[in-house]
């Protein structure tokens, strides 16, 4: 007796594929998202803490508090300052921006110093 050889079925092999190559289509925009989300909410920080620094600067020049200036500011932005310190004639601010929780919702940092010009 002899086998003969029969042509395999693939009907369905493109059902299999496209639901793979959908898959990895989810993967790659989910991971996407979460980049540009670590990334804008990195802006933010930065900003609030350019922001409160300028404030901070602007307010000890006024002979006011700096800090208190910078952290107003800085919850204007949606930030937190964690750190103000007056170096001399320039305030330094650390603020921090909290992460979505679906992305670990840990707090992104950015510093900024800000001053009078120097000749």
């Amino acid at each position: 007796m002899s086998r003969t050889s029969r042509p395999r079925d693939e009907r369905g092999v493109a059902t299999v594929v496209a639901i793979g190559l959908l898959g990895l289509l989810v993967l790659v925009a989910g991971a996407c998202v979460a980049v540009t989300a670590l990334v804008l909410s990195h802006r933010r920080a930065q900003v609030a803490a350019d922001l409160a620094a300028l404030a901070g600067a602007a307010a000890l020049q006024r002979g006011a508090d700096p800090c208190a200036a910078a952290a107003a500011i800085a919850q204007r932005q949606d930030a937190r300052v964690s750190r103000c310190d007056v170096d001399g004639p320039d305030v330094v601010v650390v603020t921090g921006v909290r992460l979505l929780p679906a992305l670990g919702g840990a707090e992104l940092p950015a510093r900024a110093r800000a001053g009078p010009v120097r000749p």
